[in-house]
């Protein structure tokens, strides 16, 4: 086994990847030891490319590289991540003819783990923490699609790896379902995940990139970048017109975000205003 002393999960520098004509990501950079880290951008933006490049996936066509202080460009370090680290990618390809039991099984050979016991209690260990005690041994084409990404989810968890990479972990989970993950994902070391639900953010990660056409335009702490929207967010009985955004509450009243009028009722902002706010900012918007 190759021997690291970095504390450092993720090194990422002016990284590059292109298809094609599009370059979907754009130079970005991004350093971060530990804690659970989010990916937050519109369809489009590069957040799966940049997911499948941490993942060992693709490698960057420019840049420099490092996970868990390996370099995936060389053969050997690159097999010593994939040892260690947990991917879920956007589009889990699940073998219908398997239950949820055969297949984070079969993940664990693949793995090289080949103490039988410790795959059988490990994969009873991760299918229980994401619920699906009572159809590990269904077929999974019979399940859900909520199921299903709870399946590709234990298979990511196995064996607690030092870094989990997922591409939209919460999609197709109900409610309950969603408190579940946060708590999962709350007792990993380093978790990098990609989401299009702002609350998940806000209550998952210490730190958030927000990605926009291939490149990083913000990153800090959610409480950053709700603080973007400091002093422009403000609430009224009436729509106002010279807001650049503008939408009716849960109480009945308007919340507008752009600069307040003489005398309104500026209110705190949210991660909401704040990533409204910097997308506003973006060509074309």
């Amino acid at each position: 086994m190759i021997a690291t002393t970095t504390t450092t999960a993720l090194h990422v520098e002016g990284v590059v990847k292109t298809f094609g004509r599009t370059r979907a990501v754009d130079g970005v950079s991004l350093t971060e030891a530990q804690g659970v880290i989010g990916l937050l951008g519109p369809n489009g933006a590069g957040k799966t490319t940049l997911l499948r490049m941490l993942a060992t996936v693709l490698a960057p066509d420019a840049g420099d590289l490092r996970v868990l202080g390996l370099d995936p460009a060389r053969a050997d370090e690159r097999v010593e991540i994939r040892r260690r680290l947990g991917y879920l990618p956007q589009n889990p390809g699940l073998y219908p003819g398997f239950t949820p039991f055969d297949l984070v099984d079969y993940v664990a050979i693949l793995k090289e783990h080949t103490d039988p016991t410790w795959r059988r209690d490990e994969t009873r260990r991760v299918l229980e923490a994401v619920g699906l005690e009572d159809v590990m041994h269904r077929k999974i084409r019979t399940l859900s699609g909520g199921m299903k990404q709870r399946v590709a989810l234990a298979a990511a968890m196995l064996g607690s790896p030092e870094l989990l990479v997922l591409d939209e972990p919460a999609t197709g989970l109900d409610p309950e379902q969603r408190l579940q993950l946060r708590s999962l994902l709350s007792a990993s070391r380093t978790v990098v995940m990609s989401t299009h639900n702002i609350s998940e953010v806000a209550a998952l990660c210490q730190r958030v990139y927000v990605v926009f056409h291939g490149a990083v335009h913000f990153s800090g702490s959610p409480a950053d970048l709700a603080g973007l929207a400091a002093e422009r967010v403000w609430e009224d009985d009436q729509q106002d017109p010279r807001a650049i955004r503008s939408w009716l509450t849960a109480t009945g009243t308007f919340r507008h975000l752009g600069d307040p009028p003489a005398g309104a009722a500026v209110v705190d902002p949210t991660l909401d205003d704040g990533y409204l706010l910097l997308a506003r900012r973006q060509p074309g918007r």
